[in-house]
């Protein structure tokens, strides 16, 4: 009954078009007036909402998103798509494999999908239209591209699943995204080469090598700052939650002195900016952690795992009946909330079958990547179309081989651990 309550007021909510964030506050008040009254209904939510953002680690998610948007105006995109371009501009379909490399390396700096999307594709999508490429493609392939960012650090969704996994380690994560992050991008990538020889895209020109050393020098400040951080934090030098201050510091300086791409007047707009993503981001944190404690104190993980365990004794199986599960949550709920309150019910069967926290991390962050990408909720989508002016409907139909091509990553990345486990191993950040 208590279960009923909670999903029934969340579904309702969220069909009337509340945000998200409210959904889930007000779904936890409502089951929480289930068994006790008003007032002290309402005081044990906001103990909870208080208790779940009481975490250093969380620290990390308001700078790096600072960082994020300092990247985003700041002059790295264009340095970025001319140094890709210099690479593998000159392959037949050179451009869409150089929006998917910019797409990785600039979520890869800012940490953000939606500015990758943004940034990227203001820049890529003209361009591929002008090349004769077809728009809802271009708008597809940027938007599932910019998702690589979400695992290749810095990820301030690893951040919260850190959080939420209640001891996983933010550097094991962070190093551990690098390899899933690059075969979901080689595998666009492969998509991108089949739609060049379909459609008789034509290579495009080689750049000289002064021309690529150029770009290249101009690139590497920005694409220093991955270095940056990962290299101090696997050298014991900061935190990640103190690499999202240097971040924060270096592409300040960046932008501001060196770039020369955002003054006094803009930086007052990005810090409000940052503030306003800050606060939704954080409110989502805390009404999730509510939900999450509810869900616990009703014992609901223990329920779900004796179910699922008692299905079937394989533990493919179990694994792929929870990939369609967060395949489906992500359809229709936003990553934050879903990694919150998710992790702790699936976290306990994954390491029951034998799965380790950090590699069901890696897998359930991937998994809702997809959820980004797919309507109705998919944010990137919206900010696709926006760009290619175009309808999420049109381009629906370019994107299934990219789906086919994520989920094929996905399976590989839940059934081979090694892919996940291997670099933390290497840098002995996992036993």
């Amino acid at each position: 009954m208590i279960v009923f309550i909670m999903v029934t007021t969340f579904f309702v909510l969220f069909a009337l078009g509340i945000p998200i964030a409210f959904c889930l506050g007000v779904a936890t008040l409502a089951t929480m007036m289930m068994t006790m009254d008003f007032l002290p209904a309402v005081t044990t939510v906001a103990q909870r909402m208080a208790g779940g953002l009481n975490s250093f680690a969380l620290l990390a998610i308001p700078l790096f998103i600072l960082s994020g948007q300092l990247m985003a105006q700041g002059g790295i995109a264009r340095r970025v798509i001319d140094f890709s371009k210099a690479m593998i501009g000159s392959l037949p379909g050179g451009l869409a494999f150089v929006n998917v490399v910019s797409c990785m390396l600039f979520g890869a700096i800012s940490g953000s999908a939606v500015a990758a999307t943004s940034a990227i594709g203001s820049v890529m999508i003209p361009e591929m239209n002008k090349a004769g490429y077809d728009k809802n493609f271009n708008a597809a392939i940027t938007a599932t591209a910019a998702t690589t960012g979400l695992l290749i650090p810095p990820s301030n969704v690893l951040i919260i699943y850190a959080v939420a996994s209640g001891g996983v380690s933010i550097a094991a994560l962070f190093v551990a995204g690098y390899i899933p992050g690059l075969l979901v991008g080689l595998s666009l990538m492969l998509v991108c080469a089949v739609y060049a020889k379909r459609h008789n895209i034509p290579a495009g020109t080689r750049v000289p090598m002064n021309v690529l050393a150029q770009r290249t020098v101009a690139a590497a400040p920005s694409l220093f700052l991955i270095v940056l951080v990962i290299g101090g934090i696997l050298a014991g030098i900061f935190t990640a939650t103190e690499a999202g201050a240097i971040a924060v510091l270096y592409t300040l300086v960046l932008s501001t002195l060196v770039y020369r791409q955002i003054n006094m007047a803009e930086l007052k707009v990005l810090l409000l900016k940052s503030a306003q993503t800050t606060a939704i981001v954080m409110f989502l944190i805390g009404t999730s952690m509510a939900m999450s404690w509810i869900l616990a104190y009703e014992n609901i993980p223990a329920i779900v795992a004796s179910t699922l365990v008692g299905l079937s004794d394989n533990p493919f199986v179990i694994l792929l009946l929870i990939n369609l599960v967060l395949l489906m949550v992500g359809i229709f709920m936003d990553m934050t909330p879903a990694v919150l309150i998710f992790t702790p019910i699936f976290l306990p069967v994954a390491v029951e079958l034998g799965m380790s926290p950090l590699h069901f991390g890696i897998m359930m962050v991937l998994n809702l990547c997809i959820g980004l990408c797919t309507p109705p909720v998919g944010s990137i989508l919206f900010v696709g179309c926006a760009i290619a002016k175009t309808s999420i409907s049109q381009i629906v139909r370019p994107m299934i081989p990219m789906y086919a091509a994520m989920l094929l990553a996905l399976m590989l990345i839940t059934y081979v651990p090694e892919l996940s486990e291997a670099l933390p191993r290497f840098f002995g950040l996992i036993d």
